[in-house]
């Protein structure tokens, strides 16, 4: 098994997962509302963002803040992917592709948060469409980008031996959970793989994040 380099920029897939969890929990933790579910009316929904400016402003903060550190974190399973010998391409290409739809619609999804915390989200429709794009790209579009990424992370992990089975095989089973996030569309009833995959994804990538940025030389990890 051929050594793998300590690549401390992964640890980008640690500091991901904390600024989201950072974001949820203080956005929630400062208001006196619920985030509001999609379809909800005006009233819910400014509760919310304008009265509770301050906590959609943190939750903007750390889905940017974990935008950014996803973005990052790509770039070093797409390098992770270039060690493999079967299928490179496309495993990077796949990786590729997830990690800057995951970045991106994330990035979408917290501009549109702030804006329904300022002066835009005193407008009707302006509410009704930010909102429902706050969904769609943070939750729809960021989950399947996600669970591409995700899943790529669990076959090269595997194929190089960067991470230990059960944790690729979990990566592989949240990422295919994350991609089946378009369900909802079609059956909202499938709401749960959102959550799901995403918070199972964001766990997975925080172990291997550590995993890679000490690195493996002869099957074993070693301290970078």
């Amino acid at each position: 098994m051929s050594a793998v380099a300590p690549d401390r920029s992964a640890l980008s897939g640690l500091v991901s997962g904390v600024a989201f969890l950072s974001g949820v929990a203080g956005g929630l933790g400062l208001s006196d509302a619920p985030y509001p579910r999609p379809g909800s009316d005006l009233a819910t929904v400014r509760r919310y963002f304008q009265d509770n400016a301050r906590s959609a402003r943190i939750s903007a903060a750390g889905q940017l803040v974990c935008a950014v550190t996803l973005a990052r974190f790509t770039a070093s399973v797409v390098s992770l992917a270039g060690r493999t010998q079967a299928g490179t391409r496309l495993v990077q290409a796949v990786a590729a592709t997830g990690g800057a739809v995951a970045a991106t619609s994330l990035a979408a999804s917290a501009a549109y948060t702030a804006a329904l915390s300022g002066p835009a989200g005193r407008d009707d429709e302006r509410t009704r469409t930010m909102h429902r794009r706050a969904f769609l790209a943070g939750g729809i579009v960021h989950g399947f980008g996600f669970g591409l990424l995700v899943g790529a992370l669990g076959v090269v992990g595997r194929r190089t031996g960067a991470l230990p089975a059960p944790l690729a095989r979990t990566a592989l089973a949240s990422g295919a959970a994350s991609v089946a996030s378009p369900l909802y569309l079609v059956a909202p009833s499938s709401a749960v793989l959102i959550p799901a995959g995403r918070f199972s994804g964001l766990v997975v990538d925080a172990i291997a994040a550590v995993l890679l940025a000490r690195g493996r030389a002869d099957g074993a990890a070693v301290a970078g």
